[in-house]
């Protein structure tokens, strides 16, 4: 009987010393990280009308990518925008149980095919593409949009306030290497479309960006982002190779990745980020810098130049 109630009592003990069961998760809420959802809508032209929608305890509300709003023809700046674009077609291949990972594929109506691979991270989202040419003819795709919805992050969505651009006050690029809020010095107002506003790398014709008013200033980095209400956090995003950084007209934000003229045979990869990090710019300019050593790589080259 001693036997038993010593037993018994050990196995209590063992109950109650151990640790609850979320101690055995991926941590709080709040460290977690992000999920991602995808979501088909019904389209009503040759685009397929697909979003990725982030999501995150941390986050004020999901972020949603209309993921990818377009494909780009060259010498779109003075261009009708519906003969700019090309039709496209896009494919969920597969996502993981979690959230964590899915994977795209689109088909161009020019027979180019771009595999996406999308992972959430705690505190960013990894893209990683692969465009492949199976076709005779070298693709005029070149470049994409994947347009990033931040009203609601913010602060200034519809639901807070009937001004479609009070968001830009919460928007910045960097200029001469410094954070520099939207609008811009010399801001753009003449262009095919208004209002709107690109800013376009060095290397990128200028040719070849969206018929938005286009800044005369070049930016330093690839990055573009806002901060939320409070400005506790910011949302960053960096493409490699970009075609340009662009403010839209749906409280929306770009970095447009660049695809180029792809051969016969020929594959093209990009990367991008988007990040969502506590608001310490210089720890994320240190990030982006690692993640994107390229970027920094022709920012020095344009500079000796």
């Amino acid at each position: 009987m001693n036997v038993i109630r010593f037993l018994i009592g050990s196995m209590l003990f063992l109950i109650l010393a151990a640790p609850p069961l979320s101690v055995f998760a991926d941590g709080p809420a709040e460290q977690r990280g992000l999920t991602l959802e995808w979501q088909e809508q019904e389209s009503h032209g040759p685009r397929s009308n697909t979003w990725l929608v982030i999501h995150g305890d941390g986050l004020p509300a999901p972020i949603r990518i209309h993921y990818l709003e377009a494909y780009v023809r060259p010498n779109s700046t003075d261009e009708d925008w519906l003969k700019s674009i090309f039709g496209h077609r896009t494919e969920l291949v597969a996502m993981s149980d979690d959230g964590r990972c899915l994977r795209v594929k689109d088909t161009l109506s020019n027979g180019l095919v771009v595999d996406h691979v999308i992972t959430a991270g705690v505190d960013e989202v990894d893209f990683r593409l692969t465009a492949t040419n199976p076709t005779e003819k070298t693709s005029q795709a070149h470049w994409a949009q994947p347009c990033v919805r931040v009203g609601e992050f913010t602060g200034t969505g519809p639901e807070q306030t009937s001004d479609a651009y009070a968001y830009l006050a919460k928007s910045f690029v960097f200029l001469n290497n410094e954070l520099v809020r939207m609008p811009t010095p010399e801001w753009a107002l003449k262009a095919r479309y208004n209002p709107g506003q690109v800013w376009c790398p060095q290397n990128v014709p200028r040719s070849d960006v969206n018929p938005r008013p286009l800044s005369p200033l070049v930016p330093s980095n690839g990055l573009i982002g806002c901060f939320n209400a409070d400005e506790s956090k910011i949302l960053a995003l960096a493409f490699e190779p970009y075609q340009e950084l662009f403010q839209g007209v749906a409280r929306c934000l770009h970095s447009d990745f660049r695809l180029g003229e792809i051969k016969p045979g020929e594959t093209v990869q990009i990367h991008g980020k988007l990040y969502v990090v506590e608001n310490d710019v210089p720890a994320l300019l240190k990030r982006y810098q690692k993640d994107f050593p390229q970027h920094v790589a022709n920012a020095e080259a344009s500079d000796r130049e």
